[in-house]
Formats: C-alpha cells, sequence, structure tokens
C-alpha cells in the first residue's frame, strides 16, 4: 500500500471576541500563533502587515514525515485542559477546528484514526478537517 509521506495538525480558534490571552488560560496551553481582532499582524510572513479582520488562536503539530496525524492530534489534544464544561462553553463561542494536512507519497493512500482520537475531538465539539494532497508541500 502507498506510504502517506507527510502530515500536520492544527487545532484552530476563530471568533470576533476571541481573547489570545484569555484562551490560552482556559485551555492551560501555549498557542503557536494567536491574534486578536483589530490588531495588527504579518502572518503568513511574506506578506505586509495588516488587520486582523478576526480573533485567532491556533496550536500546530508541524509536519512530520509518514502517518502520525493521528499521533499528532493526540498530541496536541494532551497539551490542553481535559475539562469538557470549558471546551463546551468555547465551541457555542467559537468556531473551532481540528485543521489537518496530509501529503500521500502516492496516488491512492487511505489513513487511519483511532477511537480514542475521534471520541476525544468529538467530546471537545471539534469539527475534523483534512486537506489531502498528492505532492509534497514547497520548502520555504
Amino acid at each position: 500500500m502507498p506510504e502517506i509521506a507527510q502530515s500536520s495538525a492544527s487545532l484552530r480558534f476563530f471568533g470576533d471576541d476571541l481573547d489570545p490571552v484569555e484562551l490560552t488560560r482556559l485551555l492551560g496551553g501555549k498557542p503557536t500563533y494567536a491574534i486578536k481582532k483589530g490588531d495588527f499582524h504579518t502572518y503568513p510572513p511574506n506578506r505586509p502587515p495588516r488587520i486582523a479582520l478576526t480573533g485567532f488562536w491556533r496550536l500546530s503539530s508541524g509536519y512530520e514525515a509518514g502517518d502520525q496525524l493521528d499521533r499528532q492530534i493526540a498530541d496536541i489534544l494532551a497539551t490542553l485542559t481535559s475539562d469538557l464544561s470549558v471546551w463546551a462553553a468555547l465551541v457555542l463561542r467559537l468556531k473551532v477546528d481540528m485543521f489537518c494536512g496530509v501529503w500521500l507519497g502516492e496516488e491512492s493512500r487511505g489513513l487511519d484514526l483511532t477511537p480514542q482520537t475521534l471520541q476525544k475531538l468529538g467530546e471537545r465539539g471539534i469539527k475534523l478537517g483534512l486537506d489531502i494532497h498528492h505532492d509534497l508541500p514547497e520548502a520555504d
């Protein structure tokens, strides 16, 4: 069976009233990137500074070789609060997803997520998004 060449996962929160400091405190973990609506930011790095149109908080796994997606998702969730009442309040107020990239080494390949990881996403009300590519991303 063809191999998954690379994967990445990012837990993302979006919202006009998103306060990165408050969200970091509630989740108990630091983001990879966060911005408050109305603040200036320069992400992605090659773009000129601009005003954030909404609040954004992201915790990313980074890119890893092979089929690591299940572990990447589980690792992200393990660094944050397990208090489901906190998650329930957040998903009512903010848009939340686990956005994942998968790069295939060959054309046809499947991947698996364990029941435990799927349960953790479901308990927290986190939508799973998969962006599947055949070619590897270009190096910066």
